[in-house]
């Protein structure tokens, strides 16, 4: 069987795990736990490739236990009914430790099943997923268990990790593997924190190594023709989806065009499109706003435009835009204003429209004051006249502050001026 170098090289012990160390550090509370023999419930959230189901099989094969593999995409209320049968019998005497893989797939039946072995400590759990578990999991499974986030390795992890292959894969292949200095800085940096993704670029490069007088050699071009593609991380229905829109709407808002940037090639590097523009859409509206309002038609033109084009054009009306968002003045007020509003709707606060807005023109025998009595705006001076719109409940409820731009702040000049409150 052709095993996969990343299984073939996975580490035994916790000191050999590349990274992590907030987890796995002499003297922090995880490794601490684990030295002590006493295993908890855990669940390890994080990034693929960060060791995750590595350090869940280092503590399992020296927990002592009775040792039960089963994996979330795979494993049905069967598998997991014939874990449970070992309960109290010989080869469970030990103690179970159940190590579930990609948790997430399991249904809230399947994770329902093991609450009670785990509440009574019959059976330890070890978990995994890449996904946030506190979406993913069922919550009374979750408050059983302690989560662990395991985070994307540093290139400088990855290169350890990378390095100890090379040294591994020498011995195998009883020859000197070597790989240019060079060639292994940009495999560490374009694996995406993922060790398992780079020494799959790395395995897939020796095969197709030359052999020369100092052995198999790996150079930097051998590598860039394998990981062109593999340096971002990316999926549409995960975590890094959700944290790279954020991050790309959360730089347009504070004005940092660089970060914008680098968050737009993220994007459209992983072929989002439809990410790109609508987030561009909304931060347009909801963080420029009214303190520039003409950018608006703007950004949906750009947008627009991108969409007609497509990809790979479709960067440059872009760039345009979100360049101009990020170094446009900035205001939420319009947003806050519109919250506010809904707020009061939902909490029910709302009454009868007044008489003067309302479509009907003619009045009950019981209505105290009859006519319509709406004063037409464009009848008087300045195109504006004093007179309630707003129900009675709410009559003097402000939803809306001028926000301390220019644009909004000449609007705020003219409307004292006309209302007479600059005389105030």
């Amino acid at each position: 069987m052709n095993e996969p170098l990343a299984q073939r090289l996975r580490p035994k012990t916790l000191a050999d795990v590349c990274g992590q160390q907030h987890l796995l550090a002499e003297g922090q509370v995880f490794r601490r736990t684990i030295e002590s023999g006493r295993i908890p419930n855990m669940i390890f959230y994080g990034p693929s490739g960060t060791g995750k189901t590595t350090v869940a099989r280092i503590i399992a094969e020296n927990s002592g236990m009775t040792l039960h593999k089963l994996n979330g995409t795979s494993c049905g209320t069967g598998d997991i009914k014939a874990v449970l049968k070992d309960i109290g019998t010989l080869a469970g005497a030990g103690g179970i430790l159940l190590y579930l893989d990609e948790i997430q797939y399991l249904n809230k039946k399947q994770q329902q099943s093991l609450l009670e072995c785990i509440e009574d400590g019959s059976v330890t759990l070890i978990a995994s997923t890449t996904e946030n578990p506190y979406f993913y999991i069922y919550n009374a499974l979750l408050s059983r268990c302690t989560v662990f986030e395991f985070k994307s390795l540093s290139a400088a992890d990855v290169e350890r990790g990378i390095r100890n292959a090379l040294k591994k894969l020498s011995e195998s292949e009883s020859q000197p593997v070597v790989m240019d200095e060079d060639a292994c800085a940009y495999l560490a940096e374009s694996a995406g924190g993922d060790l398992r993704k780079a020494l799959g670029c790395l395995d897939f490069v020796v095969t197709a190594a030359p052999v020369d007088g100092t052995g198999k050699h790996i150079t930097l071009e051998m590598i860039q023709q394998v990981t062109r593609r593999t340096a971002m991380r990316y999926d549409r229905d995960g975590d890094d989806h959700y944290d790279i829109v954020s991050a790309y709407q959360k730089s347009m808002r504070g004005s940092d065009p660089n970060a914008a940037l680098h968050y737009l090639a993220r994007l459209l590097e992983a072929g989002d499109l439809p990410s790109a523009c609508r987030r561009l859409m909304v931060c347009a509206c909801e963080d420029v706003g009214l303190a520039y309002p003409q950018i608006i038609p703007i950004v949906k033109a750009a947008v627009d435009a991108a969409n007609m084009v497509g990809l790979p054009e479709a960067r440059l009306p872009l760039a345009d835009a979100v360049l101009l968002v990020a170094t446009s003045p900035k205001s939420n007020s319009a947003h806050d204003a519109i919250n506010a509003a809904i707020a009061d709707v939902q909490a029910g606060r709302t009454g009868p429209i007044p008489r003067q807005l309302q479509n009907k023109h003619f009045d009950g025998e019981d209505a105290a004051v009859k006519g319509q009595n709406y004063k037409y705006a464009h009848d008087y001076e300045n195109h504006w006249v004093d007179q309630q719109y707003l129900p009675d409940l709410l009559k003097d409820v402000k939803y809306y502050t001028f926000g301390d731009n220019r644009a909004e702040q000449a609007a705020r000049a003219y409307w004292a001026k006309i209302k007479g409150e600059d005389k105030l």
